[in-house]
């Protein structure tokens, strides 16, 4: 499935036709679970949904990590929103890492091939 993409385009779940490349996964606590992007097309946009009330990380290409103390610091990963949807551009073959504290937390990954009006 391809939907035409143009820069800065906001992007949600509403409206966005189903998905053949749809992934699940049950997260253990504290365990790096990663997803390799396919490489049927040049980038993607993927809707990630995590369980409610659950706080799931994910970074692209790099360990997710929780947060580790009281105060900022540099991080690879981000919050998926509880109850929300994140939704990223992401790459042919990104690896994508999922982490959560919590246990047996389920996750949803939808992709969405993208064509690009430029063709990057």
């Amino acid at each position: 499935m391809s939907s035409p993409y143009i820069a800065q385009q906001p992007v949600n779940d509403f409206s966005l036709r189903f998905s053949d490349q749809k992934y699940t996964a049950t997260l253990a606590a504290s365990t790096d679970t990663s997803l390799t992007v396919p490489s049927n097309a040049k980038k993607f946009k993927v809707v990630m949904k995590a369980e409610a009330d659950a706080s799931v990380y994910v970074a692209v290409n790099a360990t997710a990590a929780v947060p580790a103390g009281a105060s900022f610091a540099a991080s690879t990963s981000e919050l998926i929103p509880v109850n929300g949807v994140l939704c990223r551009e992401v790459d042919a073959a990104d690896v994508l890492h999922f982490i959560t504290a919590g246990t047996d937390i389920d996750v949803s990954v939808v992709l969405y091939s993208i064509d690009t009006i430029s063709g990057i």
